[in-house]
């Protein structure tokens, strides 16, 4: 999803973090939220964060998250952003956890991971 987001986000209005970063753990913690212990069969949850930092921020996850981007980018995702907002929040999450899980066998696997450029290297928090 970071990379796809990272290609279609041209005004650069998203940035990244990862969850066992300090920035990414410092978000986590103000909502309460603690990661799953490592090497768990959990495949993870995408987390966004609007208005970070400040008195109104607030967190959306799983399928709410993806939504949110997808609305935000262009081209292609403008459909699919749109006919997803009319699915009930369970149906979407649920879609959400079976393409987490099986993400790999859909979208492929890098044998190692692509080097960001400097642009994109900007873009990520902790780093």
């Amino acid at each position: 999803m970071v990379r796809r987001t990272l290609r279609r986000d041209r005004d650069g209005v998203f940035r990244f973090a990862p969850l066992q970063g300090a920035a990414g753990r410092a978000i986590l913690s103000r909502h309460g939220i603690t990661l799953p212990a490592a090497g768990s069969s959990d495949p993870g949850t995408f987390y966004l964060v609007l208005d970070p930092g400040l008195p109104g921020e607030r967190l959306l996850a799983r399928s709410q998250a993806v939504h949110f981007i997808l609305r935000h980018l262009s081209g292609f995702f403008v459909l699919p952003a749109t006919l997803f907002r009319w699915l009930p929040r369970r149906l979407r999450d649920a879609l959400y956890d079976f393409v987490a899980r099986h993400r790999y066998r859909l979208f492929g696997r890098y044998e190692s991971r692509p080097l960001p450029t400097p642009e994109e290297r900007a873009r990520f928090l902790d780093g």
